[in-house]
């Protein structure tokens, strides 16, 4: 596996969940049209977008679309790491009222109870979609029902399947979660913990998804006992501990754009790709943006949130934080079109049973699992 591979992975598990697409012409020029109208009053110089740490700080087409919405308003984009999403969520809470930016991008529906209640966001429908410019599909905006934030982004967190290691051993890929805790597949999936791990509580989550609040436990037990492997993150798991990158493990939890990742930046390139996603264990990760409540600069912040959903930025997100944009008039790229997968029905969860059961869930899951 490249070196390439190995960052362009990387920033798929660190954002909470991290070169461009193709889209319409005619929807980036609608796009950037509504933009320019709405930063008509912005009056601000500059502003601050508080991102968490694997959104890039330069160098990189998306950082060249937001130099893009500067030329056309005039408004500068500043960037703001503040850590992970958790960390970034922690900041923003202690800070709501008088935020350390303007907007925040990468809150996803794991946190996002968390940062309605404690205030964190202003309200705000952008414009783009409110006038009907921009679609975004009502399994998002149904979680933001009152436009406390907007949906930028998803995808889904799943078990990646080794496709050489089960051809060369002649047993057939898990397809279900029932499967992993069969003896037939003993040993072989490592998982990441939930307390450490954004994707590590995802996967916990898809279990309560499938199994409810009175048989998750029986099947994490189940899991126990058939050898599942806990570590502590992403990195170690994917690249450690499974056998495509030379480990023992040939299941890892991972992510449904882990597949064209590989097929992107393979070293040598190949034209297929060395790992495949069990559908049936994908639970569905959605980000979020919103002007933070407090900015000195409100209108700058409306018109910079309008730009994240339009096409010239949205385009710009598989290949660089390996996402898809919720924009539905984005054409993908062909990799994420031959390679990653997209379940029909992903695992969800509502962000206020995530947010209320959380700590609870954890604290079950590491008394029963580690003991």
């Amino acid at each position: 596996m490249s070196r390439h591979a190995r960052r362009a992975l990387a920033l798929i598990a660190t954002g909470g969940l991290t070169v461009g697409g193709a889209a319409c012409a005619s929807d980036a020029a609608e796009s950037n049209d509504t933009t320019d109208a709405t930063a008509a009053t912005a009056t601000a110089d500059s502003i601050t977008l508080v991102t968490y740490e694997s959104f890039p700080e330069s160098d990189t087409s998306l950082n060249d679309a937001l130099d893009a919405f500067t030329s056309e308003t005039g408004i500068a984009v500043d960037i703001l790491v503040a850590g992970d999403a958790g960390t970034m969520l922690s900041k923003a809470s202690l800070t709501a009222g008088n935020p350390e930016g303007d907007v925040m991008w990468g809150i996803d529906n794991t946190l996002l109870s968390r940062a309605i209640a404690d205030d964190v966001f202003e309200p705000y429908v952008p414009t783009p979609v409110s006038a009907g410019e921009v679609t975004i599909a009502d399994e998002f905006t149904s979680l933001v029902p009152n436009g406390e934030a907007t949906p930028v982004d998803f995808g889904d967190v799943c078990v990646n399947y080794d496709i050489g290691w089960f051809a060369d051993h002649g047993l057939e890929p898990p397809a279900t979660l029932d499967d992993l805790i069969d003896p037939a597949y003993a040993d072989m999936l490592v998982v990441q913990n939930p307390a450490t791990s954004s994707p590590g509580l995802a996967f916990l989550l898809a279990t309560i998804d499938e199994y409810g609040e009175g048989g998750w436990q029986d099947y994490w037990s189940a899991l126990d006992a058939n050898g599942v492997e806990v570590v502590d993150g992403w990195t170690q798991a994917y690249y450690e501990r499974f056998s495509w990158a030379g480990g023992p493990a040939p299941l890892v939890v991972s992510y449904g754009s882990s597949p064209p990742a590989e097929v992107i930046f393979a070293d040598p390139p190949r034209d297929d790709s060395p790992t495949g996603v069990m559908e049936a264990s994908c639970f569905r990760q959605v980000e979020f943006a919103g002007v933070l409540r407090g900015t000195d600069s409100p209108e700058a912040a409306r018109a910079l949130v309008d730009f994240l959903v339009g096409a010239a930025f949205q385009a710009e997100l598989p290949l660089n934080l390996f996402v898809y944009p919720t924009n539905e008039a984005v054409d993908l790229p062909p990799e994420f079109v031959d390679f990653a997968v997209v379940p029909t029905e992903p695992r969800q969860l509502e962000p206020q049973e995530i947010d209320e059961n959380r700590s609870t869930w954890i604290d079950e899951w590491t008394e029963l699992v580690l003991g």
